[in-house]
């Protein structure tokens, strides 16, 4: 095949996603519907039967450089999965990855577009497997795990592409310079612009969403010219390894070395992160993960350009509503989604100690404390739909911080553990609020992972707002919402947003909700506070991962 037959293939959908960017409207080339319409009669039997075949046998990728084998995922919903993955000597692999970027590079934003959207569209097209993958090592529920792990992951991938290659293209190939030179002859130079790509690129894959929090990286990257090296969390290693190996297939269809993707796994005993992270060759890194890791990395790392997604204490200012009820569906929603381990969910709620204004009348702070907890309630009081929602809690740490976090305040949701219809053995919790005081800012002002939140006791609107700017502008954060019925209070809100970098959602009290993002019109993180240090996707993060090198010579 010739290497340009994916890209006229696509070229349909890149232009679309091209002409998205700017309008910034709904648009997807993919079904988030996971229907037999959208995506085939047997695509939910044949994906459920691959992602089975997976499991206690070796997955196999073509990576020079492999010694042996590594295991040790563990599925959050109890069943056994014992995947065996390539055990890779990264000093062999990565001179193999530098040696096959030259020719990756030469073939131009064109022929690399091509074959990144290749992939997506057949990511798109295995996104059942692919859901299986991350239900079973994310512990999301099953429609969370398609959605978010497969159209939504390939969207932000999608996206990715989409702002590289237009960055790329705004740089000529050649030009001609004339200047005039009076009476004489102009002197003229004919120019050339070369995209260069950084040099192997990491991307640290994180437990909850290891496709999502991945696959913006991997094709900023790997679109302009870098070789990619993704090292999955140890605790979700298969859907990372079922994309890298559909990204192998359609390199190699292409003509180019599949190991232009390839994967390194590790466990939790023998962590291998830092030695790639720190090693001379690798010029670019993608983290999603904890503080600690992520500041260790832009400290260290510092021969490469480090992007990150990192912790936040993630907040709502309740001022005044029109209908209660409304809005504490709204944030019951929010607080259970995937049991609060999202990096958007809500973790503090700051309601005046008076009260709040609401259509029917005044409410106090502990009526309205009390209205978020009889709607979470009963939200989850159907224990199938809860489970579905709330899905598995991804690590054990996490269930041992909710017992820890019981004694921070006053417990007004305790959290209940609840039993999955279909797996017995799996870790499922709902949400716990806890109501505290404003001079109690050690409690909340610390990222509480997981279905904990607190509800805050403020001076005032305006006491609300000022410590949600402190907070975040400290901690930072990803996700702030307000609810006011006074004008006056919004704009406040929208100075405060600003002021601390962060995104403002107003009056979500439908089927919108804090915690979601949508590619191509949301950004997710700004880049601005301590919670990441780039924004999916701005320009700024697609650029950084080439270079333009000019020639010029006189004609």
């Amino acid at each position: 095949m010739s290497q340009n037959e994916f890209f006229q293939r696509h070229k349909e959908t890149l232009d679309q996603a091209l002409n998205a960017i700017q309008p910034r409207d709904y648009w997807t080339p993919f079904s988030e519907n996971p229907s037999p319409r959208a995506y085939g009669e047997d695509a939910n039997q044949k994906g459920e039967e691959a992602f089975k075949a997976s499991l206690n046998s070796y997955f196999e990728l073509e990576m020079p450089g492999i010694v042996g084998e590594v295991a040790g995922e563990e599925s959050p919903y109890g069943i056994e999965m014992n995947v065996r993955y390539p055990k890779v000597d990264h000093e062999v692999l990565i001179p193999e990855m530098k040696a096959a970027m030259k020719a990756w590079r030469d073939a131009g934003p064109d022929v690399r577009a091509g074959v990144c959207m290749e992939i997506l569209d057949r990511l798109n097209k295995n996104s059942f497997e692919i859901a299986y993958g991350v239900m079973h090592t994310s512990g999301q529920g099953f429609m969370m795990s398609f959605q978010a792990g497969g159209p939504h992951a390939q969207d932000r991938g999608l996206e990715a592409v989409a702002y590289a290659y237009r960055a790329m293209k705004e740089v000529p190939e050649t030009a001609t310079w004339t200047k005039p030179q009076g009476k004489h002859d102009p002197l003229v130079m004919q120019k050339n612009f070369h995209i260069v790509p950084r040099g192997v690129a990491l991307v640290v894959g994180c437990s909850t969403f290891p496709t999502w929090n991945t696959y913006p990286g991997l094709f900023a990257s790997l679109v302009t010219g870098n070789p990619v090296i993704v090292k999955p969390h140890p605790g979700s290693v298969l859907p990372a390894a079922v994309s890298i190996k559909i990204a192998q297939q359609v390199l190699k269809e292409a003509g180019f070395a599949p190991h232009l993707v390839s994967m390194i796994a590790d466990t939790a005993d023998a962590p291998v992160t830092k030695e790639l992270a720190t090693h001379k060759d690798v010029k670019l890194i993608d983290f999603t993960g904890s503080n600690f890791f992520g500041n260790w990395l832009e400290e260290n790392a510092k021969q490469a350009q480090v992007f990150t997604e990192k912790a936040g204490v993630n907040t709502v200012v309740i001022d005044s509503v029109k209908d209660i009820k409304a809005v504490a569906r709204n944030l019951a929603f929010t607080l259970s989604l995937y049991s609060g381990q999202m990096c958007t969910t809500t973790q503090a709620i700051y309601i005046p100690r008076n009260g709040i204004k609401t259509a029917d009348g005044e409410m106090s702070f502990d009526e309205v404390a009390q209205a978020l907890s009889i709607a979470t309630s009963k939200f989850l009081s159907d224990n199938e739909r809860a489970c579905m929602v709330l899905g598995a809690v991804q690590s054990c740490a996490t269930v041992d911080r909710i017992k820890e976090c019981e004694s921070l305040g006053e417990v007004v949701l305790a959290s209940e553990q609840r039993e999955h219809p279909h797996f017995p053995n799996a870790r499922i919790h709902t949400p716990m609020i806890l109501k505290v005081d404003a001079s109690e800012k050690d409690k909340y002002s610390e990222e509480r992972f997981g279905p904990i939140s607190f509800v805050i006791a403020t001076d005032s609107t305006e006491h609300s707002l000022q410590l949600a700017q402190e907070v975040i502008s400290e901690k930072g954060a990803i996700t702030l919402g307000i609810y006011s019925t006074d004008d006056a209070v919004l704009e406040q809100a929208e100075e405060v947003a600003m002021e601390a970098a962060v995104a403002l959602s107003v009056n979500l009290d439908g089927g919108v909700f804090v915690n979601q993002s949508a590619a191509f019109s949301d950004f997710h993180a700004t880049g601005g506070n301590p919670a990441s240090n780039a924004s999916l996707t701005d320009a700024a993060f697609v650029t950084r991962r080439f270079v333009v090198v000019q020639s010029r010579r006189h004609v």
